[in-house]
């Protein structure tokens, strides 16, 4: 987790949304991502730290080992990234900061088709959660932000201790 804190702190020194994500086997990270295209008048919602990470995944040759790797994020996956994780056959997710918002991991996996509901999947939350949390706060108090500014989300991660 704490390489995916650094991948969220290079992303907020460029400006972006704090997430950062790292995909590991038991004995080292083999890929990583950080959120990208957050920021200007027309953000995207698909440069997410996930799908990032899980795309360099693929690109260095490691789809065979989905089934034994654990994905580390800053922020639990939205349905978008769950959905993804899913599919690719990442066997645990483990997330510093609950998402509100959109966070996507509540979702009944037993309540979906076939696909999804036979996932073997492990959620774990609140992993490194205050270094996470403080990243998102210095985000949302930063006046330049305008990504979920007013948000749900925004208001709950200002309310924080």
């Amino acid at each position: 987790m704490e390489q995916a804190l650094e991948q969220a702190k290079s992303a907020l020194n460029a400006g972006e949304f704090p997430v950062g994500c790292v995909i590991a086997d038991s004995r080292a990270v083999i890929a990583s991502g950080a959120r990208r295209s957050s920021r200007g008048e027309l953000p995207n919602e698909l440069d997410h730290a996930e799908i990032l990470a899980l795309k360099r995944l693929y690109e260095k040759g490691a789809f065979d080992k989905t089934g034994k790797l654990t994905l580390y994020c800053t922020m639990e996956p939205c349905l978008m990234c769950f959905g993804a994780i899913l599919l690719n056959g990442i066997s645990r997710i483990v997330y510093a900061y609950e998402d509100v918002m959109g966070g996507g991991t509540a979702c009944q996996l037993t309540a979906l088709p076939k696909l999804y509901a036979e996932s073997d999947m492990r959620i774990s939350g609140g992993l490194l959660r205050r270094e996470s949390l403080a990243l998102f706060k210095a985000y949302f108090a930063d006046p330049c932000q305008s990504y979920w500014r007013d948000s749900l989300l925004a208001k709950y991660t200002l309310s924080q201790d």
